[in-house]
């Protein structure tokens, strides 16, 4: 492990589909996650991927739910948690909604995937622009790329600035999604290779994290640190640790992965610095 590099740490606590019928010990509700954050700030984490749930555990993108739990978070955090507000579809919504949640929302972070935002070429001019928003209003964005095919179209729309210039931050997506994973479905540490390869063609100067699906989630995140990348961990991808055991909590993930991997995370501030967001 190289302990030079000093990794930012998402914590993803739930994601848009697991249940507590799935794994009761995940944190769907405002008093959960604010609890789950300060034990993973604790532990080393400096970013919460937050998704939201209605009353019957269903994904929502509802922004007055959003504001609620940003809050509960920020008491029980401060500063010392950067809340990065989901933006995904999970087949409900649409871009133009996508894009109505976060600008009502103004969230300090937030994650776009990029084939959501631009299903076809005809949404380019649309999402360029509200991509340009984001960044003017100072939101700390976060592309979400699913193959090296959309790292590929996302350099593309950065030479043509669709993407707007700066200081761009993307997760690379390792396996597919599943409500419960299984040995064979697992992602691997070497999915990450066919990303880097094809980023080093591309010539794009990122900043860039992982997460990976299944019970290898710690052996990837380490492998994308070492190779100068950041990690993102926690229930939405995995459940598991390295001995294939239950985790009780995401904060208990987060402190596997620090004790395994030696690293000396990023405080928030410190990840606030790197990207010029004070």
């Amino acid at each position: 492990m190289n302990k030079s590099h000093r990794p930012i740490i998402i914590v993803a606590p739930n994601g848009a589909r697991k249940t507590k019928e799935d794994l009761p010990q995940i944190p769907l509700w405002p008093d959960e996650l604010a609890k789950e954050a300060k034990a993973c700030v604790e532990k080393g984490a400096s970013m919460f991927h937050l998704h939201i749930r209605n009353k019957e555990q269903g994904h929502t993108l509802d922004v007055d739910t959003y504001k609620r739990t940003i809050e509960a978070i920020r008491e029980t955090c401060g500063d010392k948690m950067i809340v990065q507000a989901t933006s995904e579809s999970c087949g409900i919504y649409q871009p133009e909604q996508q894009m109505k949640m976060v600008k009502e929302l103004k969230p300090e972070a937030v994650s776009m995937a990029l084939r959501e935002f631009i299903p076809r070429p005809d949404y380019e001019f649309e999402g360029g622009e509200f991509f340009a928003w984001v960044k003017e209003n100072k939101i700390f964005a976060q592309y979400i790329l699913y193959s090296p095919e959309e790292l590929q179209y996302f350099a593309e729309l950065a030479d043509q600035r669709i993407i707007p210039e700066g200081d761009n931050f993307v997760l690379f997506v390792l396996g597919k999604k599943q409500r419960v994973s299984t040995a064979d479905n697992y992602a691997l540490p070497g999915d990450l290779d066919p990303f880097l390869k094809k980023l080093k063609s591309t010539g794009l100067n990122l900043q860039w994290a992982i997460c990976a699906f299944g019970g290898n989630e710690n052996a990837c995140v380490e492998y994308a640190v070492e190779n100068g990348g950041h990690a993102r961990i926690g229930f939405e991808n995995n459940h598991l640790f390295i001995d294939q055991s239950i985790a009780p909590s995401n904060a208990s993930l987060v402190e596997q992965f620090v004790e395994t991997s030696g690293v000396k995370p990023l405080s928030a501030d410190e990840v606030r610095g790197l990207f010029k967001l004070k």
